[in-house]
Formats: structure tokens, sequence, C-alpha cells
């Protein structure tokens, strides 16, 4: 069956190269278990968006602020997402623009910040971000970033969680001009209202970066930043389930100055594409059925979480609370790699990322762990017991990582699973026939 990996896939018979390729994604997509905890399904509705005649237009500026004519249309998607964005929040002010959860970072900092200023956020190797003050960034070369991280780990597994006693320790040494939550690899909750109390008691900004819960906080998943935090960042393809690209909240005082530091400070034309899409997935998320979602994927994270653990592995802070695992490989066995167990998975169909660990020996390159997401799954219809399955799946994987001849075996497993919740049953295929790859 060949799968379609577009609304659009039959216009590209012109170019059989590319349709090829797409095809061939979407077929990956259709038939391998999506376990990275940075990715999701969006809806054939968003996928339209996306594809649509909006990328042929260029719109520097904002609504009714624009450098080129013929923006009358395009106003007023971008106003229909900023509508969307704060009624579904509850925030002052929002702008779409931001091409990935980065620039959205980069342009707060940008906004808020002087060079040379001081930023606190959470340690790399701790769960942090690349923009939250990775040497290879460009955000720290600009500002001086200083750090907290996770308590220690602990044998009943209560450890590894933000220790907010270094939080505020940190902060009233350092004399942080911006404190930085959020992170991209942290099972558990996030609490705003600690970092809001620490944040003045120094006179610092509070920024949240919301990238990965952002679909949770919408669903109800998660406790909303939006009033305790001065700006909010998130990403709109995560747990939002929208088309790749960032946004910012903010209160009404600051909106001039994140505005600014987006366009023309950082970008030039917008994706507007990209921004109705958006739109469409905000109004997704703000639909009755999407709280539903949100708590169906904490309960899958907690199940695959629970299924692990019966498997042997040891998960960083015993558990999760949101999205995604954290699973610290050594206990499993001391000389698998994050690494090679990432290599082995994809080749069983399962895909997945390694990651680092609290206080991880080994190197951002191998790892001692990985990092496994539930949003994907949840979104393709997956529940509980495929978890319980998955974990097997996965087990079964790393145990026999030397036998190819297994590894096949669990490979046709894999797809024989995915066969039962294909996330896209009703686009049609390149050849006309009935495809099987995209969310509902």
């Amino acid at each position: 069956m060949t799968v379609s990996a577009t609304p659009f896939a039959p216009w590209l018979g012109a170019d059989p190269a590319v349709a090829r390729l797409l095809a061939a994604e979407a077929e990956r997509q259709s038939t391998t278990l999506q376990l990275i905890a940075s990715e999701n399904f969006t809806s054939p509705a968003v996928l339209a968006a996306t594809g649509s005649v909006l990328t042929n237009k260029y719109a520097e500026g904002y609504p009714h602020r624009r450098y080129y004519g013929g923006n009358r249309v395009i106003d007023e998607v971008e106003d229909l997402a900023r509508s969307r964005a704060t009624a579904l929040f509850g925030a002052d002010h929002a702008n779409v623009q931001p091409h990935a959860g980065a620039n959205a970072n980069l342009a707060v900092y940008q906004a808020l910040l002087q060079p040379g200023d001081t930023v606190l956020a959470m340690r790399l190797d701790h769960g942090g971000h690349l923009t939250h003050g990775s040497p290879a960034s460009i955000t720290s070369k600009i500002w001086r970033f200083v750090s907290y991280g996770v308590t220690p780990a602990s044998e009943d597994g209560t450890g590894e969680v933000i220790d907010f006693d270094q939080v505020a320790d940190v902060a009233k040494r350092e004399q942080p001009k911006l404190i930085v939550a959020g992170s991209t690899a942290y099972s558990r909750v996030i609490d705003p209202a600690p970092f809001r109390e620490i944040a003045q008691a120094v006179g610092a900004m509070f920024m949240f970066d919301a990238a990965h819960p952002a679909g949770l906080i919408a669903g109800g998943a998660h406790p909303s930043p939006v009033g305790l935090a001065d700006v909010v960042t998130f990403t709109t393809h995560k747990t939002l389930r929208g088309p790749r690209g960032g946004a910012i909240l903010c209160r009404a005082d600051l909106a001039k100055a994140i505005d600014g530091a987006v366009f023309p400070g950082l970008q030039g034309g917008p994706l507007e594409h990209v921004v109705a899409a958006k739109a469409v997935a905000f109004g997704e998320a703000g639909a009755p059925e999407f709280p539903r979602y949100a708590a169906a994927v904490v309960a899958n994270a907690r199940a695959l979480a629970e299924s692990m653990s019966a498997e042997g592995f040891r998960l960083v802070s015993g558990g999760t609370d949101n999205h995604m695992i954290l699973v610290d490989l050594r206990p499993f066995d001391p000389e698998l790699t994050g690494k090679e167990a990432q290599e082995v998975l994809d080749r069983a169909g399962i895909t997945c990322n390694r990651n680092t660990i609290p206080d991880d020996p080994r190197s951002p390159f191998v790892t001692s762990g990985l990092r496994l997401g539930t949003a994907a799954e949840t979104t393709a219809g997956m529940g509980p017991a495929e978890m319980a399955r998955i974990a097997s799946l996965i087990g079964r994987t790393l145990r026999a990582r030397s036998d190819e001849e297994a590894v096949a075996g669990i490979r046709a497993d894999v797809r024989d699973l995915c066969a039962d919740f294909p996330p896209y049953p009703s686009l049609v295929g390149l050849d006309g026939s009935q495809g099987a790859a995209g969310a509902g």
C-alpha cells in the first residue's frame, strides 16, 4: 500500500523523486513507533494549512502594519492565530511569528536583556535546553548564564527533581536579570509558583519555556505559568500537536518589546502558511475533547513508565508527571549506551532518542539514557495496554541487540502493532488508494 505524505501528494507527480521520498517518510511514520517526546502527528487540517497558498505571500511586519501590499487576508489569518492563542492560554498578548522555540527564546532574551546580563536557567545535563546556556548556542555568547539543577538521585526514587533551594541560593548570589524555567528532558511537573517567588525576591524577570508541556497546559494536565511568568515561550509541534514553529505569550506592557525583538530584531517575513496552521492547532486545542487527549498523554506516560520499570529499567526521578520518561540504561546493562540503544531500537522500528541523564558520565553524543514520549502514539489512538506492549518490545530489543534475526522479528511485531493504529487513515495514497499515515 502506498501511503500519502500530504493531502496534496498527487500534485507532486511532476517531481517523482520528491514524491517518492515523502511517501517513504509517511510509510516510516505509519509503520514504526514514534516515541520522540518532541514529536507528534498533526491533524490533516494542520497539514493542509501548512501546504497552502499562504506560502506565496510576503508579509514583513504585523497585522495592519505591513511593509508590503496585498496582506488583507494575511492580516486576518495572523489576527486569528493571535486571538486564539491568547484565548487558549489566557494571555494578554501573543506573537505567533517565531519559526521555532529557539527563535522565541532568543527573541525574549533580546527584548528583556542587555548583552552581558546574567540569566539563571536549568543545567543542560540535568534537562535544560541548548538556549538555556549551552556553549554551542549563540545565547551563551551574548549573555552570561548560570545554572540550577536537580536534587541527587535517591534509593526511594524521590530525587532528581528541581532543587528550589539551589535555585534560590544561586539567584541570591548571582542576581540574575532573568530566571528561566522549563526543560527539554525533565519528566515532572514544573511548578511556576516557586520560580515567581524567587524571581520577585531578587528583582528578576521570569520566563517560562513551555516548549514541551504547552499542550498539557492547554489541556489542563499541567499548571499554567501564564499570569505568573512575565513571558511564556512555547513550540506548537510537541504536545500542542500543531505545525513546527514557536510562539510567545507576554504581559501587555511587554508586547512592543517582544514584537520588535522578533521582527525586525531576529526574523524577516513570517511563514504565514505556518501561522495559519498554528491558528488551526490553537482552535483544535480549545475544543472540548483536547483535555481528554492531554490527560491520556499523561496516563500513557505513566503506564509506559510502570512497564519499563517492570522490564528492569531505572527511571530518572522514579517516574513521570508529563508526556515523557527518562530511562537510565546502566542498571539494565552497564555496557549499553544511549547511542547503541537508539540505533538498535531504530532497526526494530522503535523511534526514540538517546539522552543524557543527570550527572551522566558519558558524553551528550553517547549518553547513558533514553528519552521516550507518548504524545504521538496517544494521538494515533494507543492506550495503556499498548504502552505495556511497547515496553516489552523495547526490553526484548535491547536484550537481543546483537541478534539481527531477533531484531527483525521484533520489527515485524512493531509493524503489526502500528497497523492497528494508523495515524492518518483518511489520507489517500499517491496511487489513489486509501493511505494510512497521520492524525485525526
